[in-house]
């Protein structure tokens, strides 16, 4: 029997469903955190506008409380990029993704290490950070002292993308700055770390990121091999096929809304995992937008369920404005799309921006109808 073919459409309306961005949902942060399987974080504000634009009334302190209480952790882990993940989750997807950050190291780092044999240098610092959390800077020049051969980044990299770290407040906290800072997990936690089984994650992507091919599933986690994990799945997976005929991988329960079912404007961070999940990325680019990446400090803006536009913040001392840099407004866009991305671009303002006595959204170039 052939397999049911999911237009882009389609899988632009699954993944939104699942990844709340259809229609806000209430509860706590942490239930989305997980059910998100974590979410991108190497620019601190990043989460916090992620769930803002997946959850009602979201309050940026909930995120913040839960990372100053342990109760969730800034760590490198899916491909390589520092993500927010519950405290739960990181002892199963650390050991997951171990191998793909020792690759990365070996890649860009080994050479820079002088001859310094690595397994030393991994205790070495890992004594150190015993000691207290500690930047990469500390380390570095902390090693440099027994390898003075080695560049002292390297030395510190080589701790990083080994040992089970996570960077301790308060970076990572709304509101508050500072430095990338190091701590052991187990400790920082106090919980060991020897989880992880690539079965158990296959479904929990596919439950929030599916239907997605096993490329999709490398491009997410970084990780390879995953054809035999899903191919020894297969009796538990339902298949389906993409317009390019290939072959698409799900949960059962999976959701697949109408692909006509209404996807109001959404303003996405610049790094958000709904953008950086999938081998092929036509469900969420089309093609309808301008090319390249968002901008720093800013985002993606979707229209329809499609990227359509970036934005940008500005600030200044009484006044911040949210510019909308080439939306194309188009003939078959639902009606009232402008007023309704001017109003999620307040509430992002809002955000944003609470402090700030003037709230303005622009578009540039202006719309013209």
């Amino acid at each position: 029997m052939a397999a049911v073919v999911l237009t882009d459409r389609a899988l632009n309306r699954a993944l939104l469903a699942r990844q709340g961005l259809l229609e806000r949902t209430a509860g706590p942060a942490l239930d989305t955190v997980e059910r998100l399987v974590g979410l991108q974080a190497q620019e601190p504000p990043n989460p916090y506008v992620a769930l803002w634009s997946r959850l009602e009334g979201f309050d940026p302190a909930e995120l913040s409380d839960l990372i100053a209480g342990r109760r969730a952790v800034r760590a490198q882990l899916m491909r390589a990029t520092i993500h927010v993940v519950s405290a739960r989750d990181y002892a199963v997807l650390h050991p997951l993704v171990r191998g793909v950050l020792a690759q990365v190291f070996k890649n860009g780092f080994l050479r820079r290490l002088g001859g310094a044999p690595v397994h030393d240098v991994i205790a070495a610092g890992v004594d150190l950070l015993a000691e207290r959390p500690r930047t990469r800077a500390e380390l570095g020049a902390a090693l440099a002292a027994r390898w003075p051969d080695a560049e002292p980044p390297a030395l510190a990299h080589a701790v990083t993308f080994h040992a089970p770290l996570v960077q301790v407040p308060p970076r990572g906290l709304w509101g508050a700055s500072g430095q990338a800072t190091w701590a052991l997990a187990e400790d920082w936690l106090d919980a060991p770390v020897d989880g992880s089984a690539p079965p158990a994650v296959v479904p929990r992507y596919l439950a929030a990121f599916g239907p997605a091919t096993v490329a999709d599933m490398r491009t997410w986690s970084g990780v390879t091999g995953l054809r035999a994990v899903v191919e020894e799945m297969r009796p538990e997976l339902r298949t389906f096929a993409d317009e390019r005929g290939r072959e698409l991988f799900d949960v059962e329960d999976g959701l697949l809304p109408d692909p006509e079912t209404p996807a109001p404007p959404r303003f996405l961070p610049e790094y958000d995992n709904v953008a950086l999940s999938h081998d092929d990325r036509a469900r969420l680019f089309a093609g309808l937008g301008p090319d390249g990446f968002a901008p720093r400090g800013g985002g993606w803006l979707l229209v329809d369920g499609f990227h359509r536009a970036h934005w940008h913040l500005a600030r200044g001392r009484d006044a911040a404005t949210l510019t909308i840099d080439r939306f194309a407004p188009r003939d078959d866009d639902p009606p009232g799309t402008d007023e309704a991305i001017l109003a999620e671009g307040r509430g992002l303002l809002g955000l944003l921006a609470p402090e700030a006595e003037t709230h303005r959204v622009q578009f540039i170039p202006a719309l013209r109808r």
